[in-house]
């Protein structure tokens, strides 16, 4: 099965032994381990940790359609967030007459706003089967809207890049308004439970962190399945000749849209799971300094490695929680120095650093082939 096959590179058990020992570790030490330890894992860190894996998985998204076709897509914000407001709409529904008003169809904010009755787009939210659903197919969709009239037109380059931008900077704009029955400015919050538990406990953060973890998981079996097929060949292909690959008879933007549809899937699946551990989502995270922050994490752990996005999400985002704290004004040129220190010293990111390519020791005393001549 072509799922397993990553299970076969050196890279990937390394990757998965590392993150399911992680998630075990935690989980140890938040269990067992006495609140007066110093090796306890509060609630609270746990759920940062949750957050960083949620954006690790966004950064995986990102690697997929940047590192290994060449899009760079700065609007996969949109995608996260999407996924994000799928989840929230079923949460709010999930709260019922719980709210400060205590309408039992109608969340909160509507019932402020002196709405009436529940937009049609709400309904089915209700069920938690249909909201799973539309985590995938919301930016699903608006990915293969997208993706089928840019990459038809042939939109290659800086300009896709703007296009993506402007899509996301559209979408904030809009769910910033309060007719679109979606929060307004103050978005989605105030989330009671999840799937019949209670969001607030202990044990439920340490749940979704779990979750998060093997979705993390299940992503990067899912994207290194794409890379070592015939699919990521031709993809690779396409990133680096692209119209030599059309005159072989490849349709290219099919493959485009395949990978750039499963790469914003699992941005939802992404956006999906950090909302719960959150406890908000709001349309500032679809704003585009958000989206090219997350190519920073990519470019930062290392572009086509997909486990070098993961160490940059985590890295970059740990970073970003110790230095707001001691230097808040500062944490951007903290990150714009970084950024240019890697691509000086370390054109291959982080993973350059960790595995590298080897040489056997026969190939390096065989004379190259000559080239052959049409």
């Amino acid at each position: 099965m072509w799922l397993m096959r990553p299970l076969q590179e050196r890279s990937t058990r390394i990757f998965l032994g590392v993150l399911f020992a992680s998630l075990a570790l935690v989980s140890v030490l938040h269990v067992f381990m006495p609140q007066d330890s110093a090796l306890y894992v509060s609630a609270y860190t746990v759920t940062l940790l949750g957050k960083y894996l949620c954006y690790a998985l966004l950064a995986v998204a990102v690697d997929l359609v940047w590192g290994y076709l060449g899009i760079l897509s700065l609007g996969h914000g949109a995608f996260f967030a999407l996924g994000g407001y799928a989840m929230g709409m079923y949460l709010m529904r999930q709260i019922g007459d719980r709210g400060v008003y205590g309408d039992p169809l109608l969340p909160d904010f509507m019932v402020f706003l002196n709405w009436q009755e529940l937009p049609w787009y709400w309904l089915g939210f209700d069920m938690a089967w249909f909201a799973f659903v539309m985590v995938l197919l919301a930016p699903g969709i608006l990915a293969l809207v997208f993706g089928f009239l840019a990459f038809r037109s042939r939109v290659t380059g800086v300009y896709l890049s703007i296009i993506t931008q402007a899509l996301t900077f559209a979408l904030m704009l809009a769910f910033f308004r309060n007719e679109m029955g979606l929060g307004g400015n103050n978005g989605l919050t105030d989330f009671k439970d999840m799937l019949g538990f209670d969001l607030r406990t202990d044990a439920t953060r340490l749940g979704l962190f779990i979750a998060t973890g093997i979705a993390l998981a299940m992503g990067y079996l899912v994207c290194r399945g794409i890379v070592t097929s015939k699919l990521g060949r031709v993809s690779v292909a396409c990133r680096d000749a692209e119209a030599r690959t059309r005159f072989l008879g490849y349709r290219v933007e099919r493959v485009q849209l395949f990978v750039f549809v499963v790469s914003a899937m699992l941005a939802g699946v992404a956006g999906a799971l950090y909302v719960p551990q959150v406890g908000i989502i709001n349309p500032s995270e679809f704003s585009p300094l958000f989206s090219i922050e997350v190519v920073v994490w990519v470019a930062l752990g290392g572009r086509a490695t997909l486990y070098g996005a993961v160490i940059g999400a985590i890295l970059v985002n740990y970073g970003k929680t110790v230095f707001t704290g001691i230097m808040p004004d500062a944490w951007l040129f903290a990150l714009g120095g970084l950024f240019v220190l890697v691509t000086v010293f370390l054109p291959k990111g982080i993973a350059g650093l960790l595995f590298k390519p080897r040489k056997s020791s026969d190939a390096s005393n065989t004379p190259p082939a000559k080239e052959a001549t049409a």
